[in-house]
């Protein structure tokens, strides 16, 4: 089953990416981007969501960082630790820059998903981290605005449920302009290569 769900989530990832694919031609570092170049899209421009510290956090709080946004839940056995764990080997990666990169998990399960636990659970990736929890009705629009996908699937009982989810991340410029797309499984390197590319000085 987790297997199925897996590249279920990958296909519903590779769909979304292929649907802004068009975009890539009109940037000017399409030569050089790794992932998905949505750079001009007219959507996923903002969130104003609690982060699990309490506080109300925007892209204009990360101004002067790449932003890597990913949509997950904490209870995910496999997609969502993966991802934020290569988040946090490129954070290593990039050295004396590390400070430069601000790494943004959104949960799709906020019924289990609550301020403590998500705090606890960047804790295991790194300590930078930031976890923001939508409400129950913030999340429908949200997940309309970032074009990702989440369906809960029913367990044995009430609480045991799974989210099937998109998997994949978004990045932003240190301007907080929206510029690449990653899917899940793009890897350490090319997150990287992308994350530094970002971070190079507007021509």
């Amino acid at each position: 089953m987790l297997k199925r769900n897996t590249l279920k989530l990958i296909a519903v990832s590779a769909l979304s990416a292929g649907a802004v694919a068009i975009l890539a031609a009109c940037s000017p570092d399409a030569a050089k981007l790794r992932g998905v170049d949505i750079t001009g899209a007219d959507y996923a421009r903002d969130f104003q969501l609690t982060d699990h510290n309490g506080q109300v956090r925007s892209l204009q709080d990360f101004r002067g960082k790449v932003v890597v946004v990913f949509f997950g839940f904490t209870q995910c056995p496999d997609v969502c630790p993966t991802s934020m764990q290569e988040l946090a080997e490129v954070k290593q990666q990039l050295g004396a820059d590390a400070d430069r990169l601000q790494g943004i998990f959104i949960t799709v399960d906020p019924e289990r998903d609550q301020l403590g636990m998500l705090k606890a659970y960047m804790g295991n990736f790194d300590p930078t981290f930031l976890a923001l929890r939508p409400t129950p009705e913030q999340l429908p629009a949200l997940a309309k605005d970032f074009k990702i996908y989440y369906k809960k699937v029913e367990g044995k009982t009430p609480t045991s449920y799974s989210m099937d989810h998109s998997a994949g991340s978004y990045l932003y410029d240190p301007a907080g302009r929206l510029r690449v797309y990653h899917r899940y499984g793009s890897g350490v390197a090319a997150l990287t290569d992308d994350v530094r590319t970002l971070l190079l000085p507007a021509r």
